[in-house]
């Protein structure tokens, strides 16, 4: 195994002085709390997922920087208030590795990765977390957070056995959803849309396919198709609101054509 070599520790010992310096000296920084920075955090993490999809590495770079000055930032407000330190909060994660990979660090044989999920959720229920599912965040978007509860359903054993069952499961849904907007009832119709939406997540991880991935291509491919739209419109002294709708697909249908050269 690769070890640390002395210039990653002097690195990592550069931005931890700088931090240092930034709580004792910037306004800014001092005035900041956990709470303050949640929402930038949160922010900093969606940054590194857009510059993942756009396999920008050089942002990619800079954007894991952002987060990691982020969480040295937190460990530096939990030592001024003696809670925790930098130190603490990584041999806690070594330890925790440690301990969830039996594989490498103990006597236990695994064949594949779906191996390691499984014995990974079986030794978190012996940290004493409160079930299964009890990892899952609250405030993860629903999409990620759907996907995450059937991943951790399934490395328990809680799952179909073939994806024809998930997809009959699909249709059940969609047929269900479909008595629903017949009826009008609007608490049972978002419901069933709820449950359509379950299923078809379901069915994308059978097909190893990220549902959140395979949006986002879509809205990319929207936004991309519909800005093309509206420059030609206005290249012809329109706004949107004054086309017909004919002439958008004109336009719309062309943006289509290019995306296939």
């Amino acid at each position: 195994m690769k070890r640390m070599t002395d210039e990653r520790l002097v690195a990592f010992e550069r931005l931890l002085n700088i931090m240092d310096d930034l709580r004792a000296k910037c306004p800014w920084d001092q005035k900041q709390t956990m709470e303050s920075l949640r929402h930038l955090t949160i922010e900093e993490t969606y940054e590194l997922s857009d510059a993942i999809l756009k396999n920008d590495k050089n942002e990619i770079k800079k954007e894991i920087g952002d987060i990691l000055l982020h969480l040295v930032f937190y460990a530096k407000i939990g030592s001024e208030t003696n809670d925790f330190n930098i130190t603490d909060v990584i041999n806690a994660l070594c330890e925790k590795m440690i301990f969830r990979h039996p594989h490498i660090y103990g006597n236990v044989q695994v064949d594949n990765a779906e191996q390691v999920t499984q014995n990974w959720e079986k030794l978190k229920q012996k940290e004493g977390n409160k079930g299964t599912l009890s990892g899952v965040p609250n405030s993860m978007p629903s999409l990620l957070k759907a996907l995450r509860i059937q991943d951790k359903a399934r490395a328990v054993g809680f799952d179909w056995d073939q994806p024809e069952q998930v997809w009959d499961k699909v249709q059940e849904e969609l047929g269900e959803f479909k008595q629903e907007v017949e009826k009008g009832d609007r608490d049972k119709l978002e419901s069933e849309f709820g449950d359509v939406l379950f299923s078809l997540i379901n069915y994308a991880r059978y097909l190893k396919i990220n549902p959140e991935d395979a949006l986002e291509r879509t809205n990319k491919k929207f936004i991309s198709r519909f800005n093309y739209m509206e420059e030609k419109i206005k290249g012809q002294g329109k706004s949107l609101a004054d086309a017909s709708l004919e002439e958008m697909d004109v336009f719309w249908n062309e943006a289509k054509k290019f995306e296939g050269k």
